[in-house]
């Protein structure tokens, strides 16, 4: 199933002389060399692909226009340094980990240098980050068991979890056009809702607007139409992963979704981390994907050894909340909730095999967010509606103020990262967003 087996970029020993990337507890080490788009800031020029390491960014355009790299690396590095992706995404895995292998050498201790790579750094904190890829299509998945359950026992107490959770990774086809990158502002949505008691609908503002702690699956090289792709090769179609918010209006939701899903309620914004931390840097934290033996097991399309071998990944995730009033007051923001990837009910690699099976043919830079990532456990609750019980429980911030939703003005960071014995902790950067009025 995987093709990115544990190797010299992976090794806990290196170092890199860009001195910041060798900070205790930092999201980009040597060991991580995730993929992004940027430009200086407020320049409005054209973005190019770069790589993160510490508090800088290594522009691969200009280290590609100087011959530092060679073979299959010097033609993936041409990609990397685009204003989008998604060439990079097509090359597939081999190409994939001779450009890393490179950038590895590049940028660690001891590279054999003439003092040139220190001239394509530039500090992140000169840089805005755009939109990795390209995005021809989004979906959105429902695949944590917890936050289906806390969800469903909301409305339906006695029987919270549908029929066909259990069998299935549930998905919608979500808007792609509406996807901004960290840092996006965006205004509060308006919709049909139906007060309660009344007879008739209104249309309004969203009162109801809540957050999804997520992470985004971005597809390297793509399947025919009609062509489905097997579970033990589907990590040859998978580039990354990012953190990924998909906003609710759950009061327009309500009102909406029967019969055909989310429309408005879903599809005015999403936010993604900026930086594609890739498949082959989390190859150490990959972990056995199980199922309890009491539950119905997958179909055969979906049930593979090497899934069942290796087949989660151990992703730690956080969200935070900051109001206006903790920005006034320098405060910082609060702690909601935290979680791990490796709850979820369905892997990575069944959701893009379903997503394919019945012959969708998935493109360079698709975006697939695994849905709202909760554990088993109160505080790892991975979105407002859960933490809240629909509003009933308001959350204390320790501000001196409490939500049960979003409010104008409150901004919400998705953090996440992957640590273990032996091997590097690397991040994911931020996520973060700010919840605007709504327009008159």
């Amino acid at each position: 199933m995987t093709v990115h087996e544990i190797n010299e970029t992976h090794s806990l020993a290196l170092r890199s002389w860009v001195a910041s990337a060798n900070a205790d507890g930092g999201d980009f080490p040597i060991q991580n060399l995730p993929h992004g788009v940027f430009r200086a800031r407020g320049s409005g020029d054209a973005f190019r692909g770069g790589v993160a390491i510490g508090d800088q960014v290594l522009d691969l355009a200009a280290a590609h226009a100087a011959g530092a790299f060679s073979g299959e690396a010097a033609v993936a590095a041409a990609h990397a340094g685009a204003a989008q992706l998604n060439g990079l995404l097509a090359l597939g895995p081999r190409a994939w980990r001779a450009l890393r292998l490179s950038l590895s050498r590049i940028l660690r201790e001891g590279a054999q240098d003439d003092g040139r790579a220190a001239r394509w750094l530039i500090a992140q904190r000169e840089l805005e980050m755009g939109v990795p890829a390209r995005i021809g299509d989004y979906t959105d998945m429902y695949t944590s068991v917890y936050h289906a359950t806390n969800i469903g026992r909301l409305f339906r107490p006695d029987n919270p979890l549908m029929p066909n959770f259990k069998w299935l990774p549930i998905g919608y086809h979500g808007r792609a056009s509406s996807i901004g990158v960290s840092g996006q502002n965006f205004n509060r949505p308006r919709g049909q809702v139906l007060p309660p008691g009344a007879e008739a609908p209104v249309f309004t503002e969203c009162k109801r607007l809540a957050y999804a702690l997520e992470l985004g699956i971005w597809i390297g090289p793509g399947n025919a139409p009609g062509a489905p792709i097997a579970l033990d090769s589907v990590e040859q179609h998978i580039f990354g992963m990012c953190l990924l918010n998909d906003w609710s209006a759950r009061d327009i939701q309500a009102w909406e979704y029967q019969p055909l899903g989310p429309f408005l309620a879903k599809n005015f914004a999403t936010t993604i981390s900026p930086w594609i931390v890739t498949l082959e840097a989390l190859a150490p934290y990959r972990m056995q994907w199980t199922r309890a033996a009491t539950d119905p097991q997958p179909l055969p399309y979906l049930e593979s050894a090497a899934n069942r071998a290796r087949g989660a990944i151990d992703i730690t995730i956080e969200s935070w909340i900051e109001t206006t009033r903790m920005r006034q007051a320098a405060s910082g923001p609060a702690r909601l909730s935290h979680s791990s990837f490796r709850h979820s009910y369905w892997s990575m690699g069944q959701m893009v095999a379903h997503h394919a099976s019945g012959g969708c043919n998935l493109q360079p830079g698709d975006l697939i967010g695994t849905g709202t990532q909760s554990g088993p456990t109160e505080s790892e609750a991975a979105a407002l509606i859960e933490i809240t019980a629909g509003g009933k429980k308001p959350v204390a911030l320790g501000s001196g103020e409490s939500r049960t939703f979003l409010e104008d003005g409150d901004t919400v960071i998705l953090r996440g990262w992957c640590e273990k014995p032996g091997y590097a902790r690397i991040g994911f950067g931020e996520c973060r967003a700010t919840v605007l009025p709504s327009p008159a």
